[in-house]
């Protein structure tokens, strides 16, 4: 007589499937539509961190992903815990972050009727992410969960959300034995044309200024090695992306620089110029690019992309290849070089990176964040996974930074996220427990999430939280003071909390720096302390980010060039 499979709970199909798929740690927050899948969590051999609130869950889980490689997994309840997730959902779509995002639904039979915390989950977030699905039968869970953690880190990597009427976590189904997916629509296109590979090799040999642009997709397909390997080989100058830093060592002689709105000017100008432009897993961003009209208009365009939709989209391309970047590099590395023609290009790139490099003017009476950021830098020997949020700070971060490893750099892209930093450190830090974690922040930005503090404290992570204070929306007053005649609307923070008293009153030491003399000093002392620690370092609220791309300009217009 054929025995039946055991017959569970939906939620404990859910756990089931979740470790099937080696999940070990969940970010979430409890509510009325998930409780059941709470109640199942309990007994499961499942880490879940207590966030302070959702989009400090998903943003946790971001950082999370962006460091390890893996899918970092989130639940929300239904109603406004589900809409609550929305802004990570839309952040990690662009910048291409892989997550599975559990949100609780009304039952079944009241969906459509206005129930109480009901919300279109799969209306919302249908635009801001990979794929959405809604579970409609209990038997069907095994299969969704396979399918949305295998959508989520394939092809182009991507948020993915499963709704989950209340109703089914309680509904009883069994666990198939063994869970195939089957998505015939769904087939990423991972090895590269060789007809494009050959056309691409032959464009290296006769170009005379060839620079590799490389973004973020290098680090998502975990290709630095063979990238550093493809750029030795044919001697190529390269620039990075603001999400792609930490693709190419910054140490390197054949490195550029950022490319884009506040990059170098070597770099912008190396694009500018450029006869031969290798985009390898950039998307052509509008901060980027600049005025199209003035991009690379001499150059021959490549462009390697795992996302066939982002070819020709911005940038009209010569020789398109759809795969993914480290697949496409493994087989350019097995062919032969050509031989190069391009040192006279070389040499003036040098040239201009060591004429041209950031600048600021140095003070004993303010305290520079430039040099704040280069005190981190030499005290950490550039070995710190460094998360920040979105404005200033982030652009010195990026410029004064430099990063010399892959998989340490974290920050919001393409959305702009503020409150991204400070979850975003701590989903890094369950990640990488044994490494050093600081969140760059802005005294604005880390006041939208600084709830999550609590986490810190409660799991006594050791993430150094590096606050910038300069009593601003600094981005928006530099924006203001070079665009709107100085008129600063609601930029300027006249209120503020004392943020290391507030720190302690989480528990988390905190430190104040006012003093540039002993900026070293307690820096050190925070980067060394062992345990979390909050430094409210008061800045010049009039520094600004330099140099620039005006908005409208051709990145070779760059201004506070020095």
């Amino acid at each position: 007589m054929k025995t039946l499979p055991k017959q569970i709970s939906g939620a404990n199909l859910l756990i089931q499937a979740l470790k099937e798929e080696n999940v070990e740690l969940i970010f979430g927050y409890p509510g009325g539509a998930v409780l059941p899948l709470y109640d199942a969590l309990y007994d499961a051999d499942i880490v879940h961190i207590l966030a302070r609130h959702e989009q400090g869950a998903i943003h946790a889980a971001e950082g999370f992903a962006r460091v390890s490689g893996r899918v970092g997994v989130v639940i929300a309840t239904s109603g406004p815990g589900a809409t609550n997730v929305v802004t990570g959902l839309a952040d990690a779509m662009m910048d291409s972050l892989p997550l599975v995002v559990f949100t609780g639904q009304v039952a079944t039979s009241v969906i459509g009727t206005d129930a109480f915390q009901e919300a279109d989950v799969i209306g919302i977030t249908m635009p801001v992410t990979k794929h959405n699905y809604q579970i409609r039968n209990v038997e069907d869970i095994p299969q969704i969960v396979k399918e949305a953690f295998h959508i989520a880190s394939t092809g182009r990597t991507g948020p993915v959300v499963v709704d989950l009427p209340k109703n089914m976590m309680v509904e009883l189904g069994s666990m198939k034995e063994k869970v195939e997916v089957n998505l015939p629509g769904y087939q990423p296109t991972y090895e590269p044309n060789f007809i494009q590979i050959t056309k691409l090799l032959q464009a290296i040999e006769v170009a005379e200024k060839p620079v590799v642009l490389a973004g973020a997709g290098v680090l998502h397909a975990d290709a630095s090695k063979e990238f550093t390997e493809f750029i030795k080989k044919y001697n190529l100058p390269v620039v990075h992306t603001l999400l792609g830093l930490g693709g190419y060592p910054a140490n390197e002689e054949l490195f550029l620089g950022m490319g884009g709105m506040h990059g170098t000017y070597t770099a912008n100008m190396a694009m500018y110029e450029s006869d031969l432009l290798i985009n390898i897993g950039a998307r052509f961003d509008d901060r980027l690019t600049g005025n199209l009209d003035h991009f690379a208009k001499n150059a021959v365009v490549a462009h390697i992309d795992i996302d066939p939709a982002e070819i020709n989209k911005v940038i009209h391309t010569n020789i398109p290849i759809v795969g993914c970047a480290k697949e496409v590099l493994k087989v350019l590395l097995k062919q032969k070089g050509g031989k190069e023609n391009h040192s006279d290009w070389l040499n003036l790139l040098k040239n201009r990176k060591e004429a041209f490099p950031y600048r600021f003017e140095e003070s004993d009476e303010l305290i520079k964040p430039q040099t704040v950021l280069s005190q981190l830098h030499k005290m950490t020997d550039g070995n710190a996974i460094i998360s920040t949020d979105v404005g200033q700070h982030q652009m010195w971060a990026a410029q004064y930074y430099p990063l010399e490893k892959p998989h340490k750099w974290i920050t919001s892209g393409g959305l702009g996220t503020m409150g991204f930093g400070l979850p975003a450190a701590i989903g890094a830090q369950f990640a990488h427990p044994e490494e050093l974690v600081v969140a760059i922040v802005g005294d604005a930005g880390f006041q939208m999430t600084l709830q999550e503090l609590s986490i810190m404290k409660e799991h006594n992570l050791p993430v150094k939280v590096l606050i910038l204070n300069n009593a601003a929306l600094g981005m928006v007053r530099q924006w203001q003071s070079a665009f709107y005649n100085e008129r600063f609307s609601s930029s300027l923070i006249d209120c503020q909390p004392d943020f290391a008293k507030l720190a302690e009153a989480y528990g988390i030491k905190g430190i104040t720096i006012t003093k540039p003399d002993l900026l070293e000093t307690q820096l050190k002392e925070a980067i060394e302390y062992d345990g979390p620690v909050l430094i409210d370092c008061r800045i010049h609220q009039g520094e600004i980010v330099t140099p620039m791309v005006p908005p409208g300009k051709g990145i070779h217009e760059m201004e506070g060039v020095k």
